[in-house]
C-alpha cells in the first residue's frame, strides 16, 4: 500500500483494533498508518474510487471565504446571515401642467359664482336698509304740534297727508313749467289722513275735500283749506283733530316740485286717465287711457279740478289713484334693481318732503306701505261722507258733510274695528239728490 502525503502536525498514529501496532517491534512490515480526517471534509482523493465516482461536484470555494485555524484543525467562517434588503419602488408622479379650457373651468366658476351669491346678497338687501335710512337724514322738520287739549292716543296710527300748493321753492320758470301760477302763500292742494290699524284689518285712506266746511279754532267756521293758510300744519292738526276725534300721530307734507321731481326720479308712472283731459289751467291736455306721465303732467293730472265734472271730489279720487302708482313705480324691480335709480328716488322725496316734529321713519313707512296698498287693494280709499258738494256758505261754495256717517267713520277708527270694505257713504257721492 503506497505511503500516503503526511498533513501535517495532526497526522499522528491511531492504533486499529484487530490489526498489529507498528509501533511495537518486529511488526514493521505489517505497519499501518492511519491519519485521522475527524473533523475535515473529505476530498475526492481521500474516497474509495466507488465513492468517488458518486461523488457530486463540489462548490467552488469563495475566495472571500478566509480560512482559519482553531485548535490546529481548519475551520470554514461562518457566513453572517444579511437581512434581505429591502428595496423601496418610489413612484416619481411628474405633474404637467396644461392649460384649461372654457370648457373644463365652467363647474371651477359656476363653485366660485355660488360663494358670490350670498354675498352680493347681503350687500344689496343692506343698501336697500341704507338708502333710506341716509335719506332720512335730509328732511326737513316743520312744527306740526298744536297748542291746547287734544284727543287721547287710540290703538291705532293715524297720520296727515298734506300736498301744499307753495310755490316758494320754484323758479319763475319752473312755475311757467309746471303751471303753478304765481299765488302767494300756502294752500292745500290735498288733504289726507291715513289710518294704520293696530288689531287687524285693512289700512284705511280718506280723503277730506279741501273745501269742506267746519269750524277751525279760534277762526270761526271757514273751509279746511283756510286752516292751514292762516296757522300752517298745527291749526291744520288742531281742526282735524277736533272735528274727527282722531290723535294724528304724525305729519306729512310735499309741495308742488318736490312733487315733479319724485316722479322724474322714477322715470314716469304708469297712470290709466279716466276721460280726456283737456285742462289749461292745469297746463295737461291728456287722452283717456294708460299712459306713462312725467312729473309735469303727473302733477297737472292730480291739481285739475275744471276738466272733472265731479270738481274737487274727483280731483280727490285722482290723488288717491296717483298715490298707488307712485309706490308701485317704486316697488318695481326697474327701480329696486336699479342702484342709482333707487338712491335717486330715496334721496328726492326725502328732499321733497316736510315731516312733523314727533314723526319717526317707522310713521314715513307706515304711510309709504298704506298709499302702495291703494294700488293694490290691500288699502281702503275712501271719501269722507258727503251731503252736499255745493254747500253755500259765507265761504262760497262749500263741501258739507254727511254728519252722521262721518261720525260713525271716525268712530270705528278711533275704536280700530277693522274695516273689510268701504263703510256707506264713503264713494265720494254726495247724499243729497
Amino acid at each position: 500500500m503506497p505511503d500516503r502525503p503526511s498533513r501535517g502536525d495532526d497526522a499522528r498514529p491511531i492504533p486499529q483494533r484487530g490489526r498489529p501496532d507498528a509501533s511495537r517491534p518486529g511488526h514493521e512490515d505489517d505497519a499501518v498508518y492511519t491519519v485521522d480526517t475527524r473533523g475535515r471534509r473529505r476530498t475526492s482523493s481521500s474516497l474509495p474510487p466507488r465513492e468517488r465516482r458518486q461523488e457530486r461536484p463540489t462548490r467552488r470555494p469563495d475566495p472571500r471565504d478566509a480560512a482559519r485555524t482553531v485548535d490546529g484543525r481548519a475551520q470554514r467562517p461562518e457566513r453572517v446571515q444579511r437581512p434581505p434588503e429591502r428595496v423601496e419602488r418610489v413612484e416619481r408622479v411628474e405633474r404637467v401642467e396644461r392649460p384649461i379650457s372654457p370648457v373644463d373651468d365652467a363647474p371651477r366658476r359656476r363653485r366660485r359664482w355660488w360663494r358670490i351669491v350670498p354675498v352680493v346678497l347681503l350687500a344689496w338687501l343692506a343698501f336697500l336698509v341704507f338708502s333710506p335710512l341716509h335719506a332720512w337724514g335730509t328732511v326737513s322738520r316743520v312744527d306740526d304740534i298744536p297748542s291746547g287739549e287734544r284727543p287721547a292716543e287710540t290703538p291705532g296710527n293715524t297720520y296727515l297727508l298734506v300736498g301744499s300748493d307753495s310755490r316758494d321753492d320754484l323758479t319763475a320758470e319752473q312755475r311757467k313749467e309746471l303751471g303753478t301760477g304765481s299765488a302767494e302763500g300756502r294752500r292745500t292742494d290735498s288733504i289726507m289722513l291715513v289710518h294704520v290699524p293696530a288689531g287687524g284689518g285693512k289700512s284705511v285712506i280718506i280723503s277730506i275735500p279741501r273745501d269742506s266746511y267746519m269750524p277751525i279754532p279760534g277762526h270761526n267756521r271757514n273751509k279746511v283749506n283756510a286752516a292751514f293758510s292762516i296757522g300752517g300744519p298745527q291749526l291744520l292738526v288742531q281742526t282735524l283733530e277736533q272735528v274727527t276725534g282722531l290723535r294724528i300721530d304724525g305729519y306729512l307734507e310735499i309741495g308742488f316740485g318736490g312733487f315733479a321731481d319724485v316722479v322724474n326720479s322714477l322715470g314716469g308712472v304708469d297712470i290709466c286717465v279716466p276721460f280726456d283731459m283737456d285742462d289749461p289751467k292745469a297746463h295737461i291736455d291728456l287722452k283717456k287711457g294708460c299712459q306713462v306721465l312725467d312729473g309735469k303732467n303727473a302733477l297737472g293730472f292730480v291739481r285739475a279740478r275744471y276738466s272733472d265734472p265731479r270738481g274737487d271730489i274727483g280731483r280727490a279720487d285722482r290723488q288717491r289713484q296717483f298715490l298707488g302708482a307712485i309706490m308701485k313705480g317704486a316697488a318695481t324691480p326697474s327701480t329696486v334693481l336699479n342702484p342709482f335709480r333707487y338712491w335717486a328716488f330715496t334721496h328726492t322725496a326725502a328732499g321733497a318732503v316736510g315731516v312733523g316734529q314727533e314723526t319717526g321713519i317707522r310713521d314715513a313707512a307706515n304711510i309709504l306701505l298704506a298709499m302702495r296698498g291703494a294700488g293694490n287693494g290691500s288699502t281702503l280709499s275712501l271719501t269722507v261722507p258727503i251731503q252736499s258738494a255745493n254747500f253755500q256758505t259765507a265761504a262760497g261754495s262749500s263741501v258739507k258733510w254727511d254728519t252722521e256717517r262721518a261720525k260713525a267713520l271716525f268712530t270705528m277708527l278711533r275704536e280700530d274695528q277693522p274695516l273689510e270694505a268701504p263703510p256707506a257713504g264713503t264713494d265720494g257721492k254726495p247724499s243729497e239728490g
